[in-house]
């Protein structure tokens, strides 16, 4: 199946998923739980998980599903993988419940370590940003797809935007910042961090804290298609995926940085 078809299909299911999410959103319960690791879990995230993984697996190829709400799949059987999918289906929970709207819709598709494809959908906006790798990156709002390209900067220039969690900042994301001249932070959440680096309206999100690796693949797949670049911090090379481990590195994430 063409990526391009298959990017359109995918943005039909991160819609639904976004759907079901904004029927829960406007509920009194949102039936919160936490996670082993203290986390929370809500219904709009099993609710856009089963949604999306029962629309993956009607599609014309299928590969394997790595999900954050399903259950993990051992490396042992993860390593053959060719390709994957990896989903985040409700990517900032806590801003979810805080009803700032500042939640994604996450599917990637993954080659050989590599995202591929990506989609992002921004539920409470009705927007959606997508990418296949070589054939650039995209923002879909109000009926109308706009071609986004990252801006082009040095980290010597003064007066940088800075991306910064929302719900995360500590000790080595500050020091980051504090090496640059002049920075102006921009304080995001979820995916979002990196959708904002894409369009041209920051310039680079450091994130020196703990992230999985469905939190990031598919705002991966649209920077990366928007000319930027999301460096681990430890090898200095793109960050990859199906790991053994499925917790990302420390990694920053870069407009078009000379």
């Amino acid at each position: 199946m063409d990526r391009i078809e298959l990017a359109k299909e995918v943005i039909r299911i991160a819609r639904q998923a976004g759907s079901a999410i904004m029927a829960i959103y406007g509920k009194e319960d949102f039936g919160i739980e936490l996670k082993q690791d203290e986390s929370p879990l809500t219904l709009a995230d099993r609710a856009a998980n089963d949604v999306i993984c029962k629309a993956l697996a009607k599609l014309p190829v299928q590969y394997p599903i790595v999900s954050e709400e399903n259950r993990a799949i051992p490396y042992e059987e993860r390593k053959a993988f060719e390709y994957n999918w990896l989903v985040d289906p409700l990517d900032g929970t806590k801003e979810f419940i805080k009803r700032n709207g500042e939640f994604t819709v996450n599917i990637a598709l993954i080659h050989h370590g590599t995202p591929v494809l990506g989609v992002v959908y921004v539920p409470c906006f009705n927007e959606t940003y997508w990418a296949v790798k070589g054939e650039g990156a995209y923002w879909e709002r109000n009926g109308e797809t706009h071609p986004i390209q990252a801006a082009a900067f040095s980290l010597t220039d003064p007066g940088l935007n800075v991306v910064c969690s929302r719900s995360h900042l500590n000790e080595e994301t500050q020091a980051f910042i504090d090496k640059l001249t002049s920075p102006e932070r921009v304080a995001k959440g979820s995916s979002l961090k990196f959708l904002i680096v894409a369009r041209g309206e920051a310039h680079v999100y450091p994130r020196l804290g703990p992230t999985m690796e469905w939190d990031t693949a598919a705002a991966q797949a649209v920077l990366e298609g928007a000319g930027g670049q999301v460096i681990d911090e430890e090898t200095k090379k793109p960050l990859r995926y199906n790991k053994e481990n499925l917790r990302n590195p420390y990694f920053i994430a870069y407009g078009r940085v000379d």
